[in-house]
């Protein structure tokens, strides 16, 4: 399970270290992929593996096409160097916001990556209050 939040800064080619605590569960290769508000994902082999097999059996709707492209098309398989670091495709930086000052997060079976501004900028549009409450009814207890 990913959970925490680090920071690390790109290097001017695009790589970043990816902090030791995620690496573990990452394995020397994992995959990462456009996320949801503005982030990536990163998923180990194999949660990438049932992330597409759940893409996969969508009913074949314009929306779960739209998902399918969405994660499939920007995928990319990291690969882990000795120094602990991935070089992260331009498209996806791009399409992310990563400029320098990046933002790992984990969230159960996979990890988030953002940029500091987008990660800063999260918590201020959400009210987890009322978020938590709606989940209550729903059967989540805190």
């Amino acid at each position: 399970m990913f959970m925490g939040t680090y920071e690390h800064s790109l290097d001017p080619k695009g790589r970043v270290i990816v902090p030791s605590k995620l690496r573990d569960g990452l394995g020397d290769s994992f995959v990462i992929t456009l996320g949801l508000d503005n982030c990536l994902y990163g998923y180990p082999m194999p949660q990438w593996e049932r992330f597409v097999n759940d893409l996969q059996e969508l009913p074949g709707s314009k929306e779960a096409r739209i998902l399918q492209r969405h994660f499939m098309s920007g995928a990319a398989l990291c690969e882990v160097d000795k120094q602990g670091r991935i070089l992260i495709p331009m498209s996806l930086r791009t399409k992310a916001g990563l400029e320098k000052d990046v933002v790992f997060t984990g969230d159960m079976n996979k990890i988030n990556i953002w940029s500091k501004d987008n990660w800063k900028n999260i918590d201020d549009s959400v009210n987890v209050d009322e978020i938590a409450e709606h989940m209550s009814e729903l059967g989540l207890s805190f």
